[in-house]
This record gives C-alpha cells, structure tokens and sequence, in this order.
C-alpha cells in the first residue's frame, strides 16, 4: 500500500477546509474531549490544557473544520536544548482518522517561523501505538530524515500505572534541504 503524498495531504486539507493555528483558551475543554476519546493518548486535566493553550501556543496546534475541533498537537522546546521540539500528544478525531491529519498538523507545526530553526523533532510512541509510529515514520520518509530510537520510560516508571513503555522516537535532520541548505519554512509544504 502507497502512502500519500504530503502534497496530496495538504490538497485533502485544502478539500476539507481544514484551518490548522495555535490553540485559544476556549479550545482547552474540546481539546480535553477530543483527547479522551483518542487512546492510547494519557488524559491530562482540562487545567493542563489551558496551561498549553495559554504558556505553548507557539508550538500547539489545533485543526479546525468550522467550529469543529478535529485535531490537536501539543508541542514544546525543552529548556536548554536549541534545535529540538519535542512532541507530546497528537489527537485526531475519530471522524477526520485516516487522512493524513496528524501528518498536515505536524508540517503546519514545523512550518511555523519560531520552529523552523529546529533540526530533531522528538517525540515517545508506546509499543502499541502502531498509527503513531506510521505518522511519524512517513512524515520522517517525506524528507529524507533520518529515525533512531531509544527506550525512555520503562513501564515501571509509572508508579504502578497500567502504562506500557514509552520509546523515544527521534526525528533527525529535519533543517537539511536535499541541497544541504537549511530548509525554509515554505519548503515543508511542498515536501
């Protein structure tokens, strides 16, 4: 089975008049819904949503179709580690599953002016996780970017949660044109 292409995902989005921006507020409730209804994804509080929605909104996205909220990432840039944004939840609505969402937030995500200095995008995938693991396989695929992992939390790590292992799934060279020049921000859409 062929993947579809980026340019073809972001057609789809076209098609679906799909807006993809940083999150409000308002969006902090949906956003906790949409997320309680995505497992494996952990259910964090409303109140750690807000926090996302108010302190990250340069690396969170939400996807909107009208006033439906479809599809949401949350994202940060550790402290002390230029170059690296590390992804934390994508959630895409049963609804809008299968086509390509998850990959149209993250070329939005990395398009943005303020990440587009990045060059690793991390992220942890559980072993189960296998639409995870897919999305970000081909959206490392799509340009050219090189895929290590690494075991990070052991399920023991949880304290007694019925939680699997969480691997670090790590996302190189995401700066790097096919040239060797940095790649500007408007060259991901056309990946």
């Amino acid at each position: 089975m062929s993947r579809p292409s980026l340019n073809a995902l972001a057609a789809a989005g076209a098609a679906l008049a799909m807006q993809f921006c940083a999150p409000r507020l308002a969006d902090a409730p949906r956003i906790h819904a949409l997320v309680s209804q995505c497992p494996p994804l952990d259910l964090n509080s409303t109140y750690a949503y807000l926090l996302l929605c108010h302190h990250f909104t340069d690396t969170c996205v939400v996807a909107r179709h009208g006033q439906e909220l479809l599809g949401f990432i949350s994202a940060y840039q550790p402290p002390h580690r230029p170059g690296v944004l590390f992804v934390w939840q994508v959630a895409v609505a049963k609804a809008a599953r299968g086509e390509g969402l998850g990959q149209q937030m993250l070329i939005h995500l990395v398009s943005r002016p303020g990440i587009a200095g990045i060059d690793l995008l991390e992220t942890t995938v559980s072993p189960s996780n296998i639409p995870s693991r897919r999305m970000f396989e081909a959206f490392a695929a799509a340009r050219d970017a090189q895929v290590s992992e690494a075991p990070l939390f052991a399920a023991r790590d949880f304290g007694g949660e019925d939680h699997e292992d969480e691997v670090l799934f790590r996302i190189h060279g995401l700066r790097a044109a096919p040239s060797g020049e940095p790649r500007r921000p408007h060259e991901f859409a056309r990946l």
